[in-house]
């Protein structure tokens, strides 16, 4: 059972699950309730057999994981049919990137050094504008990383958490999966863009990987902070670490 986080995730989950069903191996839904006052809604899964991915596999692990991403990526908007909580961000993305990163600044200002916060905010400016045009309108998990993914043994079952989801560009989201996994190994990252390429043409990665592993450490902080700091004083501190690796150059 599921219980997502807010209202706004619940509907945005159950569209997700409707349109990824058949395309990309996830969950089925076998029921759903919508909520009440208290509860946003819940979902009644299928399960994936299976443990979250780990590095502790093989290439031929990485290669499916690659697969199974350029499935998700090649699932587009749907034509002529509404899907009201998954947003199309993918005509104003970049306008899309910098009010997320101009939303969690506000929290991120009360809990970093003032000169780490200033240089912070024109890095970013710096490499937004280096970015490469973005690439799509497609399906972006926006949390694609290990624990989403679910491997049985040498087999990859799936992907699950649709919380976040939105159409957008896909250069978005290959940073916390590089950051958790792919930058582990040489071999995994090489075998899961094979595995990409299956499917669907892959960017340069090289080009998107800077600014927003940079966009994701700044967020995350932020992300911290409204969660709890104390609770999530590692991820913290992990995120903090990447940030001023980046800044400093």
């Amino acid at each position: 059972m599921k219980i997502p986080y807010t209202k706004l995730k619940y509907q945005r989950e159950l569209d997700a699950y409707k349109l990824l069903a058949g395309k990309v191996p996830v969950p089925q839904m076998l029921d759903y309730w919508s909520g009440d006052s208290e509860c946003p809604g819940a979902f009644l899964l299928s399960e994936l057999k299976g443990k979250p991915l780990t590095t502790d596999v093989s290439s031929e692990v990485a290669f499916q994981v690659g697969i199974l991403h350029a499935q998700m990526h090649a699932v587009c908007p749907p034509v002529g049919q509404e899907t009201t909580s998954i947003e199309n961000e993918f005509s104003n993305w970049l306008n899309f990137i910098e009010s997320k990163f101009l939303d969690f600044a506000v929290d991120v200002k009360e809990i970093i050094e003032t000169e780490l916060y200033e240089k912070s905010m024109n890095k970013f400016s710096e490499l937004k504008q280096q970015l490469p045009a973005p690439v799509g309108p497609s399906f972006i998990h926006m949390d694609f990383r290990p624990a989403n993914i679910i491997v049985d043994g040498k087999k990859v079952s799936g992907v699950i958490d649709f919380e976040s989801v939105r159409f957008g560009s896909i250069d978005i989201d290959f940073t916390k999966l590089y950051r958790d996994f792919l930058s582990v190994n040489d071999s995994f990252y090489q075998a899961y863009q094979d595995g990409y390429r299956t499917i669907k043409p892959l960017l340069d990665l090289k080009k998107v990987l800077l600014f927003y592993q940079f966009l994701d450490a700044f967020n995350s902080i932020g992300w911290c902070r409204r969660r709890g700091l104390e609770k999530n004083a590692a991820f913290l501190e992990e995120n903090l670490v990447i940030l001023k690796k980046i800044v400093n150059g």
